[in-house]
Formats: C-alpha cells, sequence, structure tokens
C-alpha cells in the first residue's frame, strides 16, 4: 500500500532546506552554451558554437565498427570496465604520440600505463584541477584562454593569473616575471580557443626551457593539433619536457564529439591520483565506445580521414576571411589569419562593446561569442569569435555582411 503522509509531515518536508557547499557558489553556466540557445532560431547563422562539422562524422567507418565489436566481444563491449581505458586504445595513443614525437627528432616515448581515457578532454581538466589546485593556488593562462578550463579550475577556487600573449603565443618574459607560486601553467599551443593563434617554434623552445629551470608544470591541451592546413604545427611541449608536463588530447574534432572520449597522458608519479580521481568521478569511460574508436583507428583511417577535415574548414577559412575583407575593410575592425582549427578573433575599434552589440547581430539572423568571456581577468570588450567550421560558404558570406552591417551602424 502506498505511504499515507499527514499534513504534519507534509508541513516539515516543505521546511527543508538543501545547503550548498561553497565551491558551488564559484561555478557559472557557459557563456557559449547560453548562446547556442539562442542560434536555435529559425534562420540564424551561427558563428558562435565551437561545434565540429557534421560533415566530417564518418557515419558508415562507425556502423562497421559497431557491427563488428558487438560480433566478436559484445557482452564485454557492454560489461564495466577498467578506470584507465581499454587497452587497446591506450596503446594506440602511445604508439601514435611517440611516432610523432621521434618523426619530430624528440625521444618522447610513451608507456600505455601514462595514458588515461576520458569522458571528453573537459573531463581531464576536471580531474586535473581536482588534484593539483587549492583554495588560492596560483595558475597561469593564457590572455586570453579556454572557457572550458576556467569553469572547469574555478570550482576549486584558484587564484587565476593571465600571462601577456601574442599571436606568437605566450610571452615568455611575462611568465617568468608571475610564475613564483605557481601550480601550473594552462596552454592550447595549437590553434587556440578562442584566437585561433598557434605558438611558433621559437617561442615553444623557449617556453619549454624557461619552465623546466622555473621547475613550472604545464598543461598542454592539443584538441586541434591534427587539423593543419598549409603545414602542421611544431613539436609538443610534452616532448620536450615530458616529466614536466600533462598532455591532453580528444577524438571528438577528428571523429566525433557525441563519443565523449579524450586522454590525458601523465608523468608517472602523477597518473595514480589522476586515476583515483577518474574512479570517482564515473568510474570509467563508456567501453563500448573505446571499443569502437579502437576499430576505427586500426587500420590508420585517421591518415586517410583527417585530410578531408583539413580541406573543407580550409576553404571555410578561406571564405569568411574572403567576406571580412569584402564587407569589413576599411572599417577598423582588425583580425587575424588562423592556420589551422576552427576559430577567427576579431578585434573592433576602440569603444565598441561585443556583448553590447550581440542582440543587434541576432536580430540580423548572426551570432557570435563576445571575446570577454574567455579572459580570466580584465575582459577586453571589444573582442569577437567567430567559428567558421559549420556554416556553408554562401552562409559565411551572408552572415558576415549581416554582422558588418550591426559593427559599421555603431562604429564610433
Amino acid at each position: 500500500m502506498p505511504l499515507a503522509w499527514s499534513s504534519r509531515q507534509t508541513n516539515e518536508m516543505k521546511r527543508m532546506q538543501w545547503t550548498q557547499a561553497q565551491r558551488a557558489e564559484k561555478m557559472n553556466p557557459s557563456v557559449i552554451r547560453e548562446i547556442l540557445k539562442v542560434t536555435e532560431k529559425p534562420g540564424i547563422i551561427s558563428f558562435a558554437g565551437g561545434l565540429p562539422s557534421p560533415k566530417t562524422f564518418p557515419v558508415e567507418a562507425f556502423a562497421a565498427a559497431c557491427a563488428t565489436v558487438l560480433q566478436t566481444d559484445g557482452r564485454a563491449a557492454l560489461q564495466y570496465a577498467a578506470s584507465e581505458g581499454y587497452a587497446p586504445l591506450r596503446e594506440w595513443i602511445a604508439a601514435d604520440l611517440s611516432r610523432q614525437s621521434q618523426a619530430a627528432g624528440l625521444a618522447w616515448t610513451i608507456d600505455p600505463d601514462q595514458v588515461l581515457i576520458t569522458t571528453g578532454s573537459q573531463q581531464a581538466l576536471d580531474l586535473i584541477a581536482k588534484i593539483l589546485i587549492d583554495k588560492d593556488s596560483r595558475v597561469l593562462v593564457e590572455t586570453p584562454t579556454y572557457l572550458g578550463a576556467l569553469q572547469a579550475f574555478t570550482p576549486m577556487e584558484p587564484e587565476f593569473v593571465s600571462v601577456a600573449s601574442d599571436a606568437g603565443g605566450i610571452d615568455v618574459q611575462d611568465l617568468s616575471a608571475k610564475a613564483a607560486g605557481a601550480r601550473f601553467l594552462y596552454v592550447l599551443p595549437n590553434f587556440q580557443n578562442p584566437t585561433g593563434n598557434s605558438m611558433d617554434e621559437a617561442r615553444r623552445a623557449a617556453l619549454s626551457t624557461t619552465a623546466a629551470r622555473l621547475g613550472l608544470p604545464i598543461v598542454e591541451d592539443n584538441p586541434y593539433g591534427d587539423l593543419w592546413f598549409e603545414a602542421p604545427p611544431p613539436p609538443t611541449l610534452s616532448a620536450r619536457n615530458p616529466e614536466g608536463c600533462i598532455y591532453m588530447g580528444s577524438f571528438s574534432k577528428t571523429l566525433a564529439p557525441g563519443l565523449r572520449l579524450g586522454f590525458l597522458v601523465a608523468p608517472k608519479a602523477l597518473y595514480p591520483k589522476l586515476l583515483q580521481a577518474k574512479q570517482a568521478a564515473d568510474l570509467h569511460s563508456p567501453s563500448f565506445n573505446q571499443r569502437i574508436v579502437a576499430e576505427v583507428l586500426k587500420d590508420g583511417f585517421l591518415d586517410r580521414h583527417v585530410p578531408t577535415i583539413r580541406a573543407l574548414y580550409k576553404a571555410q577559412r578561406d571564405a569568411m576571411l574572403a567576406a571580412l575583407d569584402t564587407h569589413l575593410a576599411g572599417t577598423g575592425v582588425q583580425w587575424n589569419t588562423p592556420h589551422g582549427g576552427m576559430f577567427l578573433w576579431l578585434r573592433l575599434p576602440k569603444g565598441m562593446d561585443a556583448v553590447a552589440l550581440l542582440p543587434q547581430a541576432v536580430a540580423r539572423n548572426v551570432a557570435y561569442v563576445p571575446g570577454a568571456a574567455f579572459y580570466s581577468g580584465a575582459p577586453d570588450p571589444g573582442t569577437l569569435r567567430l567559428s567558421f567550421v559549420t556554416s556553408s560558404v554562401a552562409q559565411i558570406d551572408e552572415g558576415i555582411a549581416a554582422l558588418a552591417q550591426v559593427l559599421k551602424a555603431n562604429l564610433p
């Protein structure tokens, strides 16, 4: 029989209150996710989301891999699994990164036991935050930096320190001045989110040498490194100083984000605590997804597939650069030329505010992400991020034309 609740019990229930942890007050919604809700409006052209193009998802390869996995090892694929991740997938990652490093003349040989499979690289950021950050720990970040990292680190209540950055990457001299007592530097050297900039070889060499001299650990986030257009980026920071770096990677940009599979490579001394944090978080990442990815990767699939992504994204980048030249030349608006990745960075004339202008842009059926969200310290209101990978060439021209109308109408 169902329980009968008295009116007295009901009144007592109403007086109950949930008490949130103080760290919950530090959590904020993703500005990008909130903007994406706006882009659901019919007819909107969105340059806002950091979403890979669905055209790049290898549906047929996944269909074949699913059938193979279920037929050959279906029961194990659907069972609980090791927290470290599926061994053949970890072995593939270790071998691939070691091969890339050695091809560049650097002797970074990775043991699969250093590879931890995560539920997207966003979880890797969360695990790193839990293990490395105490309240008021100094954490160094680029200026600007990835919003998702700020979200992952903020609940641990660090002291963020913004390091000056330019088109070539981190300003090493400014880093040296601010590094004392820092737990680590978080950096995206390749086709950075949000700017699309890539750190040059001279800067990487200087950064690696300086960090090693200062004893400053580096968390290297590299989700976009394979998406180069004209030439591959220089070797990773982790390959130069493996014991001083945690390396993060993802299958979201080269295969599909819906898999929610990323990974980190950690020094052996740090790995056990990261694994314990992983076990506490979700036991393990989806074992079925891991086996599917391992099946897809085993015959050199990425070597054939990724060039098609590069070609598509390069054409879309070129279309956006052409549209900006056509519609915004001579206005004082400045933009960069990314050589890979998914993003392009705009700087508006002094006095203009990208947040304030966003409603006008949406009214003209175009959306972007204001750059202010990507700053850990004082934001720059005159910046914005454009993603060029999910819109067609025709949509890119139409959307930039609409954006140009808004910007021209508000020029100081």
